[in-house]
């Protein structure tokens, strides 16, 4: 290693960031001093480990001229990675800027499936971004229409969801209509601020450069010359989503994202979401992306609640499978049995 900064980045704030590559691989770390520059030296008992924490550190020193601080999270997921012998893909991961945020930080991909996200929106016009909470499904869907309105692609970034309710009625929530949808719309505000600040964010609402809206008020419309964005989409009925979809006009490019496994609607309704991916599958210049819980950027324990409610939605289809087959197999015995004589 060439130079100290690099070495303190990898190491981490009093070597927790070592200290997780040791646990993780069973090695040792050093840093060796030298005129010449840092060296870091792995010792281990089993060779693949020490291979595996190499090219840990390896990634991690590339990734130490890329960003600033090197982030607990960045660390796990190249631990994962590499433990899962998918190490292959770290190699691109924090390349490319998407744009730069207000505080002039860039907006990059974190994980493989981030990246490809962005690949996939850039080579189609409509894609479906799937997945669990905290992949970043919006946000970078933000980020690229932003790129997008930036560079003069398209002229307008209009973005939506549908305005259903989770618990709380509409009609409790004080103010006038466009009070009660803001609740609903706030995550895709919050992605806007952290791209154009507030104040441009607001002229170009005034402009109408930015308009976010309910999915209903999409109804009747031909969308040109603009990045759409459908938000929460688990929560579209078939009926909705086929309806926005053929909003689509001339030169325009629509990014549909959601989680199939948080939909609000009511109990039997289908989810728009879910039949969009069915039909449309196959379709050219129709991409559908799905993240997994490895693609989670929150908290730690978020990716460690989604496993959770995952295995346990599992356990659940199995039992019920296992109840319906033993229904089924009792079912058959009973009709099965000889009837009885009549004579006795």
């Amino acid at each position: 290693m060439e130079h100290t900064d690099a070495t303190a980045k990898i190491f981490g704030s009093f070597d927790c960031h070592a200290h997780r590559i040791e646990k993780q691989f069973d090695v040792t770390l050093r840093n060796r001093e030298s005129e010449t520059g840092d060296s870091i030296i792995i010792e281990g008992e089993d060779e693949a480990q020490v291979t595996s924490a190499a090219k840990c550190v390896t990634y991690l020193h590339e990734l130490s001229g890329k960003t600033e601080v090197i982030t607990e999270q960045s660390l796990q997921y190249a631990l994962d990675m590499i433990a899962a012998g998918e190490e292959e893909g770290l190699a691109s991961l924090g390349d490319a800027c998407i744009c730069l945020t207000t505080r002039g930080k860039p907006v990059k991909a974190k994980t493989v499936g981030q990246q490809q996200y962005i690949e996939t929106i850039k080579k189609n016009t409509i894609v479906l971004g799937v997945g669990p909470a905290g992949t970043g499904k919006t946000f970078l869907a933000v980020a690229m229409a932003v790129k997008a309105l930036r560079e003069k692609q398209v002229t307008r970034i209009i973005l939506t969801r549908p305005a259903i309710e989770a618990g709380e009625k509409l009609g409790f929530l004080p103010g006038d209509l466009q009070s009660k949808i803001d609740p609903y719309l706030r995550p895709l505000y919050d992605a806007l601020y952290e791209m154009l600040g507030a104040d441009v964010y607001q002229k170009l609402v005034e402009k109408g450069t930015i308009e976010i809206a309910p999915l209903a008020y999409m109804r009747g419309r031909t969308l040109d010359d603009s990045f759409i964005i459908l938000d929460e989409a688990q929560n579209a009925t078939p009926e909705q989503m086929k309806m926005f979809l053929t909003r689509l006009g001339f030169n325009s490019k629509a990014v549909v994202t959601g989680d199939l496994t948080q939909t609000d609607l009511p109990h039997g309704q289908k989810s728009g979401l879910g039949a969009a991916v069915k039909i449309l599958s196959g379709i050219d210049d129709i991409g559908i992306h799905y993240f997994s819980e490895r693609d989670v950027v929150r908290h730690r324990l978020v990716q460690k609640i989604i496993q959770a409610y995952e295995k346990h939605d599992r356990d659940l289809a199995r039992r019920e499978n296992e109840r319906k087959q033993a229904h089924a197999q009792s079912f058959k015995a009973e009709r099965t049995v000889a009837p009885k004589d009549k004579n006795h």
